[in-house]
């Protein structure tokens, strides 16, 4: 990305987070949705793309089907990009009434054992409002990982973002990253990863909707190396305007095994759970980039 190109992308996200959140909530709602139309309309490379995965995970879907499963999928996606630049103006009411989850309890109890949780969810709906619902409804910090964006200006907007709605965030590259949240999980804590796409290209292999795609191996690590818990969480939203959410019972360590055929178990039955969820609610499913091994282009990595 050229220099002039990164600061016209940084100028335009810090306009939108100095001014959406200005907006009466029906208007920005509204706003969001014509630039998701416009975008669908045009047909970019993002929009071709995301259809091509939902091609993945509705095979049977003719043409028509998939245009209009992109279309929502776009107004879905800026649906979350609206939510989240307006988070940090909400209330703690605000972000409770905003979220309905199911069986919590899973989250709720795991903390209470002292163990420890490790919550991995998928690129579904909205997972900055989950996370601030954790944070404000539950009263439960957290931390987690972000990957490093171009231009650094916009990733040190993006950590002051989320460190306002009371996450602790660690950079994805530099190596220090696990051992953090390996302590912080020793200590009881909670860590809560995006884990259906692979950034390091050295991910497990795993099944999904019937093709091999690349997934990380940290959660299942960090949960076998401190004994925490491991639970899946997949959200959607419906028509109303409360997203929804699930807390999926916990991926258990496998007994036997080596470390590495235990992680692709466990990163397996995380796969599995991540796609009960987007095939319940593909138009959610903010995936824009490659993911199947089969797209991938090798000479460019994950990023192709």
């Amino acid at each position: 990305m050229s220099a002039v190109r990164e600061r016209l992308t940084d100028g335009l996200y810090g306009l939108g987070w100095a001014a959406v959140k200005k907006l009466p909530e029906p208007v920005a709602a509204g706003l969001g949705r014509r630039i998701a139309d416009t975008a669908w309309k045009r047909r970019g490379k993002g929009v071709l793309r995301l259809e091509s995965n939902l091609a993945r995970v509705v095979p049977d879907a003719s043409p028509e089907r998939l245009a209009e499963l992109s279309k929502a999928g776009m107004r879905s996606y800026m649906r979350y990009w609206m939510e989240s630049f307006r988070l940090p103006s909400w209330s703690a009411e605000r972000v409770r009434a905003a979220f309905d989850v199911k069986d919590v309890h899973y989250l709720t109890d795991g903390l209470a054992s002292g163990k420890g949780v490790v919550l991995a969810l998928p690129h579904l709906a909205n997972w900055d409002l989950a996370g601030v619902w954790v944070t404000r409804a539950l009263g439960v910090p957290f931390t987690t990982v972000a990957e490093r964006l171009k231009p650094e200006t916009l990733y040190d907007r993006f950590v002051a973002y989320r460190e306002s709605l009371g996450m602790e965030v660690l950079p994805h590259t530099g190596g220090s990253a696990f051992g953090t949240l390996a302590r912080r999980l020793r200590a009881g804590g909670l860590v809560c990863l995006v884990a259906d796409r692979d950034l390091s290209a050295s991910g497990v292999e795993v099944k999904f909707f019937g093709d091999a795609a690349r997934m990380p191996a940290g959660p299942a690590i960090l949960a076998q190396q401190t004994g925490a818990l491991l639970l899946p969480v997949t959200l959607w939203y419906d028509d109303s305007a409360v997203m929804k959410g699930r807390v999926h019972p916990p991926v258990e360590v496998p007994e036997t095994g080596t470390r590495a055929e235990r992680t692709a178990v466990m990163t397996q039955a995380l796969a599995d759970a991540f796609a009960t969820g987007i095939a319940d609610h593909p138009e959610d499913w903010h995936m824009l980039q490659r993911l199947w091994l089969a797209d991938l282009d090798p000479a460019k990595g994950p990023e192709a």
